[in-house]
């Protein structure tokens, strides 16, 4: 027999990994979080099954995916080495997950979700100038509805990507949607899964996935793509039973989150007389803040809430000159760099874990040309240490797929 847990502060309720990345760009540490437990706390529950219902339950599943490249920069749209447009590419992935089966309170609430990580394979069919990139990665695979033999599933993946042919001034000149040779990955779809036999599956869906390295790195267009998606899963074990608890009503709350950032960005200046292998190395220059938000928690998912961000980017408006043969930057006024933007805010919530969806626009910065739109969006993962204490990433983009900056976040929510 085995108990269902009494939730402890700091217990890991379950292993849920997403993946934060830790990577070098050339001389640049920039962070590395792999394989994050991600803690997620049981409600108290006293429920009672047996072991072999609380035993893990594995699988593993292959994947393939045919689809279609979103034209969002001139080297996919034509302006490479062969002068033809990338619109296509294909995709592989082997994936590890595990059944919840409600041992925990949280897995109830999800409708008894999957999770795991995965290695992903993708060619573009341009092997020369962009690799055959690779990844690894964490997912959370949720349902909608279920049916006796059919699943239908809302899936969410994070991950670091490797094996890219980035850009080099000299080599490859063209491809100016990948800076580095790494990058993080973002995936979100829909599938629905059949279950042919008690333990094979198939299952079909789409997934929208983004690939950039947050101008960490400069150049950094990205990849787009969209493509529907077929896979067959092997289960090692026989269809579940499903635990039901009784999980009280939940009662909305408010909470005030304190939080401040850091990070980098990379700038290239092309109007300066160096080598051009000196040049691409460009300037790093900081990007810093604080925010204040408020939420309301409707329900045991689910937060809104709205946000102001007072920030400093140090790339605005930025000069560089060459001195004693080497690049010197030229910052400008602090008080230029100023930005100040309002936001709205969903949560999804899995205990002490968030994926963050905000919509931002900025209210105030200096007026110059060639600026980024008012019109901005954030996406992020927020990972509560503590009931006060909180940690998260945020990547800041424009026309949903141009990538301006990444924010690393630590914070105090009341």
């Amino acid at each position: 027999m085995c108990a269902a847990r009494e939730p402890t502060t700091g217990a890991l309720a379950g292993d849920l990994q997403l993946l934060f990345i830790l990577f070098v760009v050339k001389y640049r540490i920039i962070l590395l979080l792999l394989a994050l437990p991600l803690t997620v706390a049981a409600q108290p529950d006293t429920t009672v099954v047996p072991a072999a219902t609380c035993s893990p339950k594995f699988a593993i599943q292959g994947m393939y995916q045919n689809g279609y490249v979103f034209g969002t920069n001139k080297f996919l749209k034509g302006v490479n080495a062969e002068d033809v447009r990338i619109n296509s590419f294909q995709a592989f992935s082997l994936k590890l997950s595990t059944q919840t089966t409600g041992e925990n309170a949280w897995q109830q609430s999800y409708n008894y979700p999957q999770y795991g990580v995965g290695l992903y394979l993708a060619d573009f069919f341009r092997h020369k100038e962009v690799g055959v990139p690779i990844a690894v990665f964490g997912f959370f695979n949720a349902p909608f509805k279920r049916w006796k033999k059919l699943v239908l599933n809302y899936e969410i993946g994070f991950g670091a990507t490797f094996n890219w042919r980035s850009y080099n001034p000299v080599t490859n000149q063209y491809n100016v949607a990948i800076g580095a040779g790494e990058s993080f990955m973002i995936d979100a779809g829909m599938n629905l899964q059949f279950l042919v036999t008690s333990r094979l599956e198939l299952a079909g869906g789409f997934s929208l996935t983004h690939f950039s390295n947050g101008a960490l790195k400069e150049p950094n267009s990205g990849f787009n793509t969209i493509a529907p998606k077929i896979s067959i899963r092997y289960n090692f074990f026989d269809p579940p039973t499903f635990i039901k608890h009784d999980i009280p009503r939940f009662t909305p709350r408010n909470e005030w989150l304190f939080s401040a950032y850091g990070g980098v960005k990379n700038v290239i200046f092309d109007s300066v007389s160096l080598p051009l292998l000196e040049k691409y190395e460009g300037v790093y220059f900081p990007v810093f803040g604080v925010s204040v938000m408020f939420n309301r928690q409707l329900n045991n998912k689910s937060k809104i809430g709205a946000g102001i961000n007072v920030g400093y980017d140090g790339a605005i408006n930025a000069q560089a000159a060459v001195e004693a043969n080497e690049l010197d930057s030229d910052g400008g006024k602090f008080t230029d760099k100023i930005m100040i933007s309002v936001y709205p805010s969903y949560e999804l919530v899995i205990h002490h874990v968030s994926i963050l969806i905000q919509p931002a626009f900025y209210l105030y910065r200096k007026k110059l040309a060639n600026q980024s739109p008012v019109f901005h969006q954030r996406v992020g993962l927020k990972y509560h240490i503590t009931d006060h204490l909180f940690m998260g990433i945020t990547l800041v983009a424009y026309q949903f797929h141009v990538s301006d900056f990444i924010e690393w976040n630590i914070g105090y929510r009341l």
